[in-house]
């Protein structure tokens, strides 16, 4: 089979299309025939090999595992010894953090446990786009003991037209909230388009020194200092990071919940992430069955096609999802 695969550190250019062993399901395992991927800032991040302390993990001048994809969507085509909750023919979707990064290839073999069937009425292309960016969009938007905020609270997605943004914009919104979407010039449409209620160009307008303040600020990308981002806070306000260079994850995890010790805002990396929870990804299907969450897909590649992807995504063209079609 084909998988895309790379063996060192660097741009989207190190990345290989190779043929591999077709995998064969284990014990409780299911063999899936990918028939959709989408690209997550996370699948970038593991190509450079930031932050680089991860690296300590993952492999530091080489990558251990070759491999790459995060999310997934496809078919069962085969069980492997035990397995009771699929069959054959079922459609499935995972994130890759739960079964390896393997969602740019022509099969993979997750445990039965880690994956779950599409949303009702979805395609295998929308389902490809939610296991980790619309996940990480919900947990983003509550504390690690379950508060989060209640109608009307003004809520900033810095970040707002990427892979987590749009779909933490849309959740937001069927909360209740007041939504302001952060993003460039040539997104300003989209982010609007997906329910913002206020969209900020970040090439114009530097929200951490405007006057409006927040009850809570999800940054899917951290550039601002945790000080300044602080500013921009109403008095009982989360400041919520998802990732960014290695400076601001070190100010996410250390400096962020020193300071909030001493003052009733609350800033920092959110640790309480969880890959693909079942709960989580069953609130997500019912805002889906709802009409409150749709994925917004922006273009489709081959996997013939996975650098260009790639490179679309790193030089951020994309206003939200950019599929892999396997």
């Amino acid at each position: 089979m084909k998988a895309a695969l790379r063996f060192g550190y660097g741009s989207p250019d190190v990345v290989e299309l190779r043929d591999i062993e077709k995998p064969a399901p284990g014990p409780g395992r299911v063999l899936v025939r990918v028939v959709a991927a989408s690209v997550n800032r996370g699948d970038l991040d593991g190509i450079i090999g930031r932050p680089r302390f991860v690296r300590l993990f993952s492999g530091w001048r080489t990558p251990r595992d070759p491999r790459l994809g995060i999310d997934m969507a496809g078919v069962v085509e085969a069980v492997g010894e035990g397995t009771t909750r699929f069959k054959p023919g079922d459609q499935v979707f995972g994130d890759g953090f739960r079964f390896g990064t393997t969602a740019f290839s022509e099969y993979v073999t997750p445990r039965e446990t880690v994956i779950e069937t599409i949303p009702a009425g979805m395609s295998l292309e929308e389902a490809s786009t939610l296991p980790h960016g619309a996940v990480l969009a919900l947990q983003g938007l509550r504390h690690r003991d379950g508060r989060t905020f209640g109608p009307g609270a003004k809520v900033l997605i810095d970040g707002a037209s990427g892979s987590v943004g749009p779909f933490a914009v849309q959740i937001a919104k069927s909360r209740g909230a007041e939504v302001t979407g952060v993003c460039r010039t040539e997104k300003v449409e989209f982010v609007r388009s997906l329910g913002a209620d206020h969209v900020i160009d970040y090439t114009k307008v530097d929200y951490t020194k405007a006057n409006e303040r927040y009850d809570w600020i999800v940054d899917t990308d951290s550039h601002h200092s945790i000080f300044a981002v602080r500013r921009a806070l109403t008095k009982n306000g989360t400041y919520v990071t998802l990732g960014g260079w290695d400076s601001a994850i070190f100010a996410g995890l250390l400096l962020g919940p020193l300071i909030s010790r001493f003052s009733s805002k609350w800033s920092g990396l959110m640790l309480w992430w969880k890959p693909f929870d079942k709960p989580d990804v069953d609130e997500i299907k019912a805002l889906i069955a709802a009409g409150k969450l749709k994925p917004a897909i922006d273009r489709r590649f081959q996997l013939s096609e996975i650098v260009e992807a790639l490179r679309y995504v790193d030089d951020g063209h994309a206003k939200g999802k950019v599929i892999i079609t396997i």
